[in-house]
């Protein structure tokens, strides 16, 4: 798909994912989807990425309830309703910025922060987030193919296997072989996204942020499934309509997470 396509994709995804893993008092509350600027909303440092200083776009901030959603080990030490989790986040397409935190039981000692750009055709620039030697020194590199990558028994759907389907709209797909990015005339997108997690609580600090850099991944890759296999279902959206269908999301989500079973899986799955 081409970066343009991924954006209206992306939002789309988004509203249909939190439907899956809202319900049963767990889930995930909007509180705002609006415009920002240089005044409004805005982030804790400048959206600077690229040597591009990104000042206008969407704001939103959500609240996970995640009771269900975190490990054994935690649920042991804190109470249900302070597991919520706050998420900010600044979409100024290619360019987007998502900062979680949990201000009731962590507050400043647990930042997850995911910074993305979406770049047409170009699979393997090394350093577009820009970090210094320390920063690159430190990282970890994960390639995600959304065909080939390693799915639970528990995350798999025929449904949403890139290797099954061909869009009826399109004609894209089935993403065949081992570097089916390489052998195509297709439009191609890259997401790069620089994960970076902090959680400071001793004896504790290097296996929870192991354990969220694992389900960062995890999430990633079963989205980016979903999304593509999708296809029909985003493929010629407007912005307007993915608006329309955001704020129809909310209502839901609202109603969802007060009624029936939660749909998502558990952090002991």
């Amino acid at each position: 798909m081409t970066v343009e396509e991924y954006q209206a994709a992306q939002l789309w995804t988004v509203a249909e994912a939190s439907k899956n893993e809202t319900g049963g008092g767990d889930g995930i509350e909007v509180l705002t989807n609006e415009p920002f600027s240089e005044t409004d909303h805005k982030p804790e440092i400048p959206l600077v990425a690229g040597g591009t200083t990104y000042t206008t776009g969407q704001y939103t901030s959500k609240i996970y309830h995640l009771a269900s959603k975190v490990p054994k080990f935690i649920r042991m030490l804190s109470k249900p309703e302070t597991l919520n989790v706050q998420e900010y986040a600044w979409n100024a397409f290619p360019y987007c910025r998502t900062v979680l935190k949990n201000k009731d039981f962590m507050k400043e000692n647990f930042t997850l922060k995911i910074e993305t750009m979406h770049v047409q055709d170009k699979v393997d620039i090394e350093n577009i987030h820009q970090l210094s030697k320390e920063q690159l020194e430190q990282r970890e590199v994960i390639y995600i193919d959304i065909a080939n990558a390693e799915v639970s028994s528990s995350d798999y759907k025929a449904e949403w296997d890139p290797k099954l389907y061909q869009s009826k709209k399109t004609g894209r797909g089935p993403l065949v072989g081992e570097t089916w990015w390489q052998n195509t005339d297709l439009p191609i997108m890259c997401a790069y996204k620089l994960v970076t997690c902090e959680f400071v609580w001793f004896g504790f600090q290097i296996l929870t942020e192991s354990f969220m850099q694992s389900m960062e991944k995890r999430i990633f890759t079963n989205f980016h499934r979903q999304l593509f296999c999708e296809t029909d279902s985003w493929y010629g959206l407007s912005m307007d309509d993915v608006r329309a269908l955001e704020d129809k999301t909310k209502q839901d989500l609202d109603k969802q997470r007060f009624e029936g079973e939660l749909r998502g899986t558990t952090a002991d799955d």
